[in-house]
């Protein structure tokens, strides 16, 4: 599966939003910018396009940033790179060009039930899921 760098930064994104999840003041950009080596301008475009898609949600003022728009553990990774990079990569035009033998007829059938599970899968990785990977291990980790 190939996602472009603003999928993959969008992604990075989520998860720290994720893992900030109701803890107020919202995310500032510019924070998660800098502690990911992101455009902070890059960003911004990225997450106009998430809260475009009804992922994120922003604040104004001093106090204000991002915030997701509903709870981790409803929003998936299909959400998150489909709101981005759209739509699965179609099968290669190479073969839908060719005459519909046995092996090019094989070889779409595979393709396309790879494609499928991979599509399933990313519907089932939630966003919570990740943030529970992303936080540090054997650390202590308090909330008030």
């Amino acid at each position: 599966m190939r996602l472009s760098a603003k999928a993959q930064y969008a992604c990075v994104a989520m998860v720290e939003l994720a893992c900030n999840h109701g803890v107020q003041p919202p995310v500032h950009l510019k924070d998660i910018a800098a502690q990911h080596g992101i455009s902070p301008r890059f960003l911004v475009q990225i997450m106009l396009e998430l809260k475009a898609h009804g992922l994120v949600e922003t604040t104004r003022g001093a106090a204000g940033g991002y915030q997701l728009a509903k709870s981790p553990a409803d929003i998936t990774l299909a959400d998150m790179l489909h709101a981005i990079d759209r739509l699965p990569p179609p099968l290669p035009a190479a073969l839908t060009g060719l005459p519909a033998t046995p092996a090019v007829r094989t070889i779409c059938s595979v393709l396309q039930d790879e494609q499928h599970r991979q599509e399933q899968r990313l519907q089932d990785i939630t966003l919570a899921d990740l943030a529970r990977q992303a936080q540090p291990h054997g650390e202590l980790v308090y909330q008030i």
